[in-house]
């Protein structure tokens, strides 16, 4: 979830489960405002162009936080793959099922969502680890990374911030975020067995009334054959 660079408050930490009902409720709220907010991203397009570069012909695809299943889902199903998208909001999967009928789609927590082993050709991760807790992001890109066949390729991007459990205001929603400065991030994709093939880092301007430029890093990996942790 791309996100509004925060300002530190107060308040604890908050539990993991809490901070997926948080995230459900803000994307419940916003719907298709979202999409309209981020339509205009050519950095998350041209890295799409990516992935579908790496894929054979009828490649199994899991988008990570697919929220209205526009852009990630619309390419990849237009292109043939099959794609199995997962959030966490019913009302972005109510979205993305009606948008895109040429994908699937499941509204669960991804850390809970079971993933066989070598089951998927590629993986898209986009914005969508922001609330969730510096070692759940840890522990689900290792778990993704697992799900994703040897050589297969795996695009994530974030919000490269410094910040862990930061308080600030999406797009009108109030959210809590955790992110790594863009080296950690890296750091952390490659410790769960990636190699990092590309990386951008840009700042974009969502097309939205109270929006502000903020930071997008985007990473292009890849799965070793030999395997991951």
């Amino acid at each position: 979830m791309p996100s509004r660079r925060p300002s530190a408050t107060g308040g604890g930490l908050l539990r993991d489960e809490e901070r997926g009902s948080r995230a459900a409720a803000v994307f419940d709220a916003l719907g298709a405002d979202y999409e309209k907010a981020f339509a205009g991203s050519a950095a998350h397009r041209s890295s799409l162009e990516w992935v579908l570069g790496r894929l054979a012909p009828g490649s199994r695809v899991l988008d990570v936080g697919s929220g209205t299943g526009r852009p990630t889902a619309e390419t990849l199903a237009g292109a043939g793959h099959e794609v199995l998208g997962v959030d966490v909001s019913p009302v972005m999967v109510e979205l993305a099922t009606r948008q895109v009928p040429g994908a699937s789609f499941q509204c669960a927590d991804i850390r809970e969502v079971p993933l066989s082993d070598a089951s998927f050709d590629a993986v898209c991760v986009y914005f969508s680890l922001l609330q969730m807790s510096r070692d759940d992001q840890s522990r689900l890109m290792r778990r993704l990374v697992r799900a994703l066949k040897p050589g297969g390729g795996l695009a994530v991007a974030t919000v490269p911030l410094d910040v862990e459990d930061v308080e600030g205001v999406f797009m009108g929603q109030k959210v809590r975020v955790t992110s790594f400065a863009a080296d950690d991030f890296a750091a952390m994709v490659t410790k769960a067995g990636l190699t990092v093939v590309s990386q951008e880092s840009l700042l974009f301007t969502p097309s939205h009334p109270d929006a502000v430029p903020e930071p997008h890093h985007f990473l292009h990996c890849r799965r070793e054959d030999t395997g991951a942790v």
